[in-house]
């Protein structure tokens, strides 16, 4: 057999014996393994193939979907862990296998979840204060009465999920003001396990505070007051996995999925996708630097200046807004300030 052709190739890979894992990337995509052939060193990386797309196949693959748990649910949303594998009547093979499935479900969806998780074309947009002021702010507004929050409210009012927060923080006098308590629990799209993929989110209590545009230079000791004990109760929890201080990155989204205050916290081994890019994640200690070094009383704060950031085309707010403005046309948005 010819040493380079494709079926010595294919050989190979049955007489890999494994000895160690090396690396192990974000969520447990993707390894990296030593290991010996014929006697001789070897490294092979392992990464989970692309998730098929043509409909047929589609329709196999969730077929294989078995041995589904829930890892919990709120309001519209529900995510688990599931094993992918032939149907038994296909198999003949009753052997569980191992969860190697995240799945997330919203149900029932609405239109503004389906543009989200459709391909769009991405734009970059500068949002001054007046833009902000007269556009976005109300645009947030209409978001939260329409109801979009009842997930949120229903964790922090204790409803759900009560038995993922890992830190309850209510409010007290060392903040400076009341209504400045807030929870911390892992984000829906954790696996829960896997350490250099970690992913928590913190919801604070008060609802006054929509998004970062609501900061103020009065929220910086408050700011400073979560971050430290959000820190401690990470490496509390996880500390005996090897989680500490330093490995933990903390970040906001602007524009943010929903409108309620909300800071992530991730291992810094997180690759860096879209969600913690330039012009979606802002870097929590860079905006409490930003406040302490801004000008004016204590009022002044982050609605006052200008951000730029990513909107995808088939956003409300570059449909009504940002569109409208690029062509030197008024936005179409029907949203009002109070």
């Amino acid at each position: 057999m010819e040493i380079n052709s494709k079926a010595a190739a294919e050989s190979l890979i049955p007489l890999f014996r494994f000895q160690r894992l090396l690396n192990q990337d974000q969520n447990g995509r993707r390894i990296s393994l030593l290991g010996s052939i014929n006697e001789e060193p070897a490294l092979i990386t392992l990464e989970r193939a692309a998730f098929p797309t043509v409909p047929g196949v589609i329709t196999t693959f969730l077929a294989g979907i078995s041995n589904t748990t829930n890892l919990g649910s709120n309001d519209i949303y529900r995510w688990y862990m599931a094993s992918h594998e032939p149907p038994k009547s296909l198999s003949g093979n009753g052997d569980r296998s191992p969860p190697d499935l995240k799945l997330n479900l919203i149900y029932p969806c609405t239109d503004a979840h389906i543009k989200k998780y459709s391909p769009q074309r991405l734009r970059m947009v500068t949002e001054t204060a007046e833009i902000y002021a007269q556009y976005v702010q109300p645009y947030m507004r209409q978001k939260r009465e329409e109801g979009r929050l009842n997930w949120v409210f229903n964790i922090i009012e204790g409803r759900t999920e009560q038995e993922d927060v890992i830190l309850r923080e209510h409010s007290s006098g060392t903040t400076g003001a009341e209504g400045e308590g807030f929870l911390l629990l892992p984000d829906l799209n954790w696996d829960r396990e896997t350490m250099g993929g970690l992913h928590l989110l913190a919801l604070v209590e008060r609802r006054d505070v929509w998004s970062l545009r609501d900061l103020k230079k009065r929220h910086v000791v408050w700011l400073k007051h979560m971050r430290e004990k959000i820190l401690k109760a990470a490496v509390k929890i996880y500390g005996s996995k090897g989680v500490e201080e330093d490995m933990l990155k903390l970040y906001v989204h602007y524009q943010p999925t929903y409108f309620h205050f909300h800071i992530h916290v991730v291992n810094v081994m997180l690759e860096a996708g879209a969600t913690q890019a330039t012009g979606k994640a802002f870097g929590l200690e860079n905006i409490i630097s930003q406040l302490e070094t801004m000008e004016g009383e204590e009022e002044a704060g982050m609605a006052d200046v200008s951000l730029t950031y990513v909107l995808g085309e088939a956003s409300e707010l570059w449909e009504t807004v940002f569109g409208p403005l690029k062509e030197a046309r008024l936005p179409t948005t029907t949203f009002t300030s109070p």
